[in-house]
């Protein structure tokens, strides 16, 4: 199984972890109902939509740390120092061979930005010898890389989604319930009624409160890791731009 499947359930398992321990430590009071509407009259505990909230929120923080994990591996492919970063190497067509073997034997697997936007520059301009086709393919396969970034983050955003309208849905069947019952009650002037309808309103707008505060803590992750992640790919752009393309000498350009 790859790395990145085992981090998302690791995450899950965390999960898990943390609501047994909330679910031993809170056995009343404000937090036991804001954080997992411990006392729930919908179906036995620990079937509650906040706990289904906290395992979808762990799910998201796994996603979270599988893109961060990418960034990091990303702008460490530059320590490879698989271009001269001198300041008078100029590279010729017969000086390529060497660096795109190298570039191959660092990524098998053709899975990071540098090693893939190396590879198609120098077999562009082996075949072609010009450096303006090369530095063209350079700006499309980097518009085409910041676009495969934002696809990378949809399940994401998906989970951002998920999370407040689960919370929604909690607050929907809340409301619902606490309504039901209270048409059901044979006085409904009650003041024990009027206490317990109360209640049932109040565990039920929490849900909507921890999807939103779940949801503020994944956004922010989100766009932090997602500007990380697009910044290392600009890094990976200027080193190439400075050590190949601007480097590249064509006898028939010139």
């Amino acid at each position: 199984m790859k790395t990145d499947s085992w981090i998302v359930i690791v995450s899950v398992l965390g999960g898990l972890a943390w609501l047994t321990v909330l679910s031993l430590v809170l056995q009343q009071g404000f937090f036991a109902e804001f954080l997992l509407d411990r006392h729930t009259r919908l179906a036995p505990y620990p079937v509650t939509m906040q706990n289904l909230m906290w395992l979808v929120f762990f799910f998201g923080v796994g996603l979270v740390a599988v893109r961060y994990r990418a960034g990091t591996l990303e702008r460490a492919q530059i320590r490879h120092a698989l271009l001269p970063e001198d300041e008078s190497t100029v590279l010729r067509k017969e000086d390529l061979g060497e660096i795109y073997s190298r570039t191959r034997e660092s990524d098998k697997k053709k899975e990071y930005f540098l090693q893939r936007l190396l590879l198609r520059c120098i077999l562009q301009f082996q075949s072609s010898s010009s450096v303006n086709q090369v530095n063209t393919l350079f700006n499309s396969s980097l518009e085409l890389y910041h676009h495969e970034i934002e696809l990378r983050y949809n399940s994401l955003r998906y989970i951002v989604w998920l999370i407040p309208t689960l919370g929604f849905i909690g607050t929907l069947i809340g409301i619902a319930m606490a309504l039901s019952n209270a048409g059901a009650a044979p006085d409904f002037q009650d003041p024990r009624l009027l206490k317990l309808l109360t209640k049932d309103l109040g565990v039920a707008f929490y849900t909507t409160l921890l999807a939103l505060v779940q949801s503020a803590v994944l956004v922010f992750s989100l766009h932090m890791v997602q500007g990380r992640e697009e910044r290392t790919l600009n890094t990976v752009g200027q080193y190439c731009l400075d050590n190949l393309i601007n480097r590249l000498y064509s006898k028939r350009g010139a």
